[in-house]
């Protein structure tokens, strides 16, 4: 069975450009991040093409040896146009109801399918290994909403769910 760590990108202080660096903070906790997943056998990172993930796993990546792939299904979830507008408002709708998108935006459902299809992809060309997926908030909770939703028998991702690893 293939083991996942799902990472959320550290700190970034806000900004409308998608491609926003970490803040200091963000750089701390990345170090940290590197502290904490070194010790694991990690075979493979894969990381959202926006900034603020890759430079999140970059520690971890360079104290392994390892290269960060790019993965576009880790991207964020497009919120639509004026996704700075009513913000919080415009994440909750698409939280009531996870097939609504706003326009030019992803659904949950959408976003859901996309991190799950890559997660299914690895799972069978990297067999037994463990993977660490950097990521943005939305997307990391989509795929683990689904495996959790099915943890009370073997999901189609894997065998059970150990919730400490979620």
């Amino acid at each position: 069975m293939s083991i996942f760590y799902l990472v959320r990108h550290a700190h970034a202080d806000w900004t409308p450009d998608e491609d926003r660096p970490l803040s200091a903070r963000g750089h701390a906790d990345a170090e940290r991040v590197a502290d904490i997943l070194q010790p694991y056998p990690i075979a493979a990172i894969y990381s959202s093409p926006f900034r603020r993930a890759r430079e999140t796993i970059v520690p971890l990546a360079t104290r392994l040896g390892l290269r960060v792939r790019i993965a576009p299904e880790l991207r964020e979830r497009r919120l639509g146009h004026r996704a700075t507008q009513g913000f919080l408002e415009r994440v909750a709708a698409t939280w009531r109801d996870p097939s609504f998108a706003h326009p030019a935006g992803e659904s949950n459902t959408a976003a859901q399918r996309r991190g799950l299809s890559l997660v299914h992809r690895l799972r069978e060309r990297r067999v037994a290994e463990h993977i660490v997926l950097s990521t943005h908030g939305n997307l990391m909770a989509l795929p683990s909403q689904h495996v959790r939703q099915r943890a009370g028998s073997c999901d189609s991702i894997g065998e059970r769910v150990d919730e400490s690893r979620v």
